[in-house]
């Protein structure tokens, strides 16, 4: 995260500032780990005569889809392939946007999932604001192939939730690279992973610590903030005394690492991602992140969200839920199947998201589940609709809406050929493309990814 510094050591008082002269010399502080990413070759693209679902709600039948230069060109009928396209036919298929996983921990939590792999929590305070998860992630891991042959283009890695604030999350495209940063999406802001419920207090109640409850979680967060507000407040008047040749070198605060993950959400830099179940803690971190001046961009895990709906859009904020998968704990306990679609009813932003390195292998399939609850209470929900717990909502709670999660002109080409329909529990990727390049082919095992790990394992590259 950039902070402005002086890079001259002055050692004289102040200068008044000159009419006209241009300000001390203010250099800031280059991006840490900054993405590598590039992207993979591809060529023109153009399918045809398939069902289109593009993410946004609409269908359009018998449709086709042009891509080049790694973007989005244009879904209409009868388009033309430029020269040196490959056209596809499509008939009987189905195609969609690429698949989004707001909340993984592939490459934290690899497979094979022993201790030595275990990099998703860090576990030594309930703050732990400074540490990032891309710098656990292990490039290597087998569950990235395995995603995208379930269509998962892009995917959000997060750690884990045993602290109030659990570090920093990264946006990863889905492709192999020999570092995390080489699989960072360029343009996607960070988030801050925050916890609140039973298991932060659990987790250091028993070491004696604080938070031991509920009450605790709330009161650190909310001390921590303060803290954090001081030291922005401090940046803040650095900086602007910098600016006006009134401050030295010397005068910068020290750089804490906690902290500055904290200004980069005060400053609306980095985004939060909160790790909450019950409907009341929801509506008491919102109101906390109004007293501190922050925004939550998601809850994840929100069982009850069905239960505030209406708060959440009123707010804007989304929620990442389960179709199915609650009552595993008190605080889930009184989840619902039709969670999603009430909360999509309702008019809020719904995600359907898999925490799991086997349920991102099938996230259509979640939806499809919770689509099918919906309808059973009497919810009219289309198929084109519900796609977007899949594609545009997540990127919206991501904050990468503008560059993928969508078949619109300009979008990056994240999309997945289906040879049937995706919300049919016998539908699979036939291709799949990220950023217009084809990274997965059903048809052709040579375009199925094989890391190195997996080079002379039993069932290397065992992606259908």
């Amino acid at each position: 995260m950039p902070l402005a510094l002086l890079s001259a050591c002055a050692t004289t008082a102040p200068k008044k500032p000159v009419a006209g002269a241009k300000p001390p010399e203010v250099v800031t502080i280059p991006e840490a780990f900054h993405s590598t990413y590039k992207v993979w070759p591809g060529v023109p693209t153009l399918l045809k005569g398939a069902t289109v679902w593009d993410g946004t709600g609409k269908k359009y039948d018998r449709a086709d889809v042009l891509f080049a230069d790694g973007k989005i060109v244009q879904v209409g009928a009868n388009l033309a392939a430029p020269a040196g396209a490959v056209t596809l036919d499509g008939s009987g298929k189905w195609v969609t946007p690429g698949i989004i996983d707001i909340h993984s921990h592939l490459g934290n939590y690899p497979s094979p999932g022993v201790d030595a792999n275990s990099d998703g929590n860090e576990v030594t305070g309930p703050v732990r604001s400074e540490v990032w998860s891309e710098h656990g992630i292990w490039p290597q891991d087998p569950g990235f192939s395995r995603a995208l042959a379930g269509g998962i283009t892009t995917l959000h890695i997060l750690p884990g939730s045993a602290n109030l604030f659990g570090g920093r999350g990264v946006t990863l495209k889905n492709v192999y690279g020999r570092t995390a940063q080489d699989m960072v999406m360029p343009g996607a802001p960070m988030s801050l992973k925050m916890a609140c419920g039973e298991n932060p207090k659990r987790v250091y109640g028993r070491q004696g610590r604080m938070p031991g409850s509920r009450m605790g979680n709330v009161a650190l967060m909310r001390q921590t903030w303060m803290e954090a507000q001081a030291y922005k407040r401090r940046w803040d008047d650095y900086n602007a005394r910098a600016k006006d040749g009134k401050a030295k070198p010397t005068d910068a605060p020290a750089r804490n690492l906690q902290m500055e993950t904290l200004q980069g959400v005060l400053e609306g830099k980095i985004l939060v991602q909160n790790h909450c179940y019950r409907a009341d803690e929801m509506a008491n971190i919102i109101a906390m992140s109004k007293e501190v001046g922050y925004k939550v961009t998601t809850f994840h895990h929100a069982v009850e969200s069905y239960k505030i709906a209406d708060l959440l859009k009123k707010e804007g904020i989304c929620s990442a839920m389960w179709a199915d998968w609650y009552g595993f704990k008190m605080e889930s306990y009184d989840g619902i199947r039709e969670n999603l679609p009430f909360v999509h009813a309702a008019g809020a932003c719904a995600v359907t998201h898999s925490d799991d390195a086997d349920g991102i292998q099938r996230l259509n399939q979640e939806t499809a589940k919770a689509l099918s609850d919906g309808r059973r209470v009497g919810l009219k929900i289309a198929d084109e609709e519900a796609i977007m717990w899949n594609t545009l909502n997540p990127a919206k709670g991501l904050g990468i809406d503008k560059l993928t999660g969508s078949l619109e002109a300009g979008k990056e080409a994240d999309v997945v050929l289906w040879n049937g329909n995706p919300l049919s529990v016998y539908a699979r990727p036939e291709k799949v493309w990220v950023d217009g390049a084809l990274m997965y082919d059903a048809l052709d095992p040579k375009k199925r990814p094989v890391s190195d790990f997996e080079l002379g394992q039993p069932g290397k590259g065992d992606v259908k």
